[in-house]
């Protein structure tokens, strides 16, 4: 279970951060940077985990504690499936964790980043890998970043149906492989990835994604 010792130890304000969609076939990478400014409360604890270890409900029900505290800060931040395709997938999950650091009241001290490698930021920043197992800050990070970008995916079902989107996020299930093949990509598909690359070069229409908080 993740604790707070890492954030402890370097005192200011630290955020954990961390991405999620970097293995999909489609839609964007999201990103989230978590500060707890008093410390993780207690009855909170026990919720708070890699997002990969909880079940929907319970990233829902963590991600709706999160949104309850008064001592927070949360900054989200995403990168379209065109930003993806220009910069690689790694360039694109460190551009989004730069946008969710950018949303911010003010950058924290410290940056606590989820993996081997850190973004470019405006304050200090320290990878740590399996961060999310680690630090709790990290943990939330990742439930903020995974229920909206699932959220997102849910949306963009409702107007691109039958690639079951709304259940699979974009993930390369055995039934999204067999909707591609059935109805083809959508603009929102990432056509270098695995058999998407078959269908040839990508075409994009708008390479944002709205406001990744659900605006």
């Amino acid at each position: 279970m993740p604790d707070f010792l890492l954030e402890k130890a370097s005192g200011g304000r630290v955020a954990g951060v961390d991405e999620v969609g970097r293995g999909p076939l489609a839609g964007p990478v999201f990103a989230a940077a978590v500060v707890f400014r008093a410390g993780v409360p207690r009855a909170l604890r026990p919720l708070i985990d890699d997002s990969k270890a909880l079940t929907r409900a319970a990233r829902e029900a963590a991600f709706a504690r999160l949104l309850g505290l008064g001592s927070i800060e949360i900054g989200v931040g995403a990168a379209s499936v065109a930003e993806i395709a220009a910069l690689n997938i790694l360039g694109a999950s460190l551009l989004a964790m730069c946008r969710a650091v950018a949303r911010l009241p003010a950058p924290p001290d410290l940056a606590l980043i989820d993996g081997p490698v850190a973004p470019k930021l405006p304050c200090p920043a320290r990878p740590v890998v399996a961060g999310d197992a680690r630090s709790f800050s990290i943990a939330a990070a990742s439930i903020v970043a995974k229920v909206l970008r699932d959220r997102a995916m849910a949306r963009l079902a409702q107007r691109f149906p039958g690639y079951g989107w709304e259940a699979n996020a974009g993930y390369p299930t055995q039934a999204h492989r067999d909707a591609i093949l059935r109805l083809g990509p959508t603009r929102h598909h990432r056509m270098g990835f695995g058999l998407l690359r078959a269908f040839g070069e990508p075409t994009f229409g708008d390479p944002t994604f709205g406001d990744p908080m659900g605006g």
